[in-house]
């Protein structure tokens, strides 16, 4: 009786496991704002020192954009940590690393101090863009995270866009750990530079 039970959750539990993840991959699909092809919308947030900056001033420099969690979130903070190994590479091709966060990410800031990159931080603290371009992660802040970060946060995007302001890679992350390969990130830039030549 034994064997048979736990031969039956050794089968039961990962399918259920894998319909559930499959489930949650199917159900969250790129914004069509925010599709291979299209003009990067026109918005507006504050950066690092609370001035107004636009989307619309990248035009004419290509860039990587990334949307991002909060400093809290490890992955987030992993994500641009492996970043600065190619960030110089970025910078040598002409284009920006921008990093879109609901809060200042004072920790991943440090990271960057610390490997003497210049990333740009822009913060959308009430998250209308993240509503704006369908990247809203309801309730996706942990519990212990909730008093100070609120309840909602940005769903990981990570973007590169080529000078004429145009998407040339999205890539949404289907769970939250999962970001694309800093080198990915890197080779789709180079396209989108050589296109354009």
């Amino acid at each position: 009786m034994n064997t048979v039970a736990i031969l039956v959750s050794a089968v039961v539990i990962p399918l259920a496991v894998f319909f559930y993840w499959r489930r949650g991959n199917i159900g969250r699909q790129i914004p069509a704002l925010l599709r291979r092809g299209q003009p990067l919308p026109d918005f507006q947030v504050v950066d690092e020192n609370g001035d107004p900056v636009r989307s619309t001033e990248l035009h004419g420099t290509a860039a990587v954009m990334l949307f991002v969690r909060g400093n809290w979130c490890p992955f987030c903070s992993s994500q641009v940590e492996d970043l600065t190994v190619h960030y110089k590479d970025i910078i040598d091709l002409g284009a920006r690393l921008i990093l879109v966060t609901p809060k200042p990410l004072e920790t991943t800031r440090r990271v960057a101090e610390f490997f003497e990159v210049e990333f740009d931080f822009w913060m959308d603290d009430d998250l209308a863009v993240t509503r704006q371009l369908g990247l809203l992660h309801e309730s996706g802040v942990p519990d212990d995270h909730r008093k100070e970060y609120g309840d909602h946060t940005i769903w990981p995007t990570s973007l590169v866009i080529d000078a004429n302001g145009i998407i040339q890679f999205v890539k949404l992350s289907k769970l939250i750990a999962d970001r694309p390969n800093p080198k990915t990130l890197l080779r789709e830039l180079r396209n989108a530079l050589r296109a354009k030549l």
